[in-house]
């Protein structure tokens, strides 16, 4: 898939990105076409090449739909809760890498299941904090509303917001 000069893409693992520019560099001793991505969560850049953006898992944002559902997910029934923490932690952070919506609202609802039982560790705590930004990120562009209020609305369907990790 093809991207233009301010599309909003989702880099995996990343989260949602804007196309700056898509320019010829040369790396590894070849010229080749790179998409010059500005993460919107951190305004770090990253460049692409164009014929690595699907190996990568480069996609477009998802279809509002898509969104909708993925929220409605986030409160609904059991998840496949690994009891080690860290087949858990492995399994969920192969979720995350693939960039799917309803990937990282899995690795949510699994993370939330575990901390309503007890603490999460650290690691896990920081990937819960990953993939909720993951999707805050991306609802709320999609659907053109405030970050607060979104975040508000993930942790009502989560059932209860985490305490901040303490750096």
């Amino acid at each position: 898939m093809e991207f233009n000069v301010g599309d909003k893409v989702v880099y995996p693992s990343q989260g949602v990105s804007v196309v700056e520019s898509i320019t010829e560099e040369e790396l590894a001793g070849c010229t080749m076409n790179c998409y010059t991505l500005r993460l919107l969560s951190t305004d770090s850049k990253v460049v692409v090449p164009v014929t690595n953006s699907e190996r990568v898992g480069l996609r477009p944002l998802s279809e509002k739909d898509a969104v909708a559902g993925a929220l409605e997910r986030l409160s609904s029934g059991d998840t496949d809760g690994v009891e080690d923490w860290k087949d858990r932690y492995r399994a969920n952070l192969e979720r995350i890498k693939t960039g799917d919506l309803d990937e990282i609202v899995d690795v949510l609802r699994c993370l939330a299941e575990v901390a309503g039982r007890k603490t999460l560790s650290f690691r896990e705590r920081k990937m819960y904090d990953h993939a909720r930004q993951l999707l805050v990120v991306e609802t709320a562009v999609v659907q053109d509303r405030e970050i607060p209020e979104v975040e508000k609305e993930i942790d009502d369907a989560l059932g209860q917001p985490l305490e901040p990790l303490e750096e």
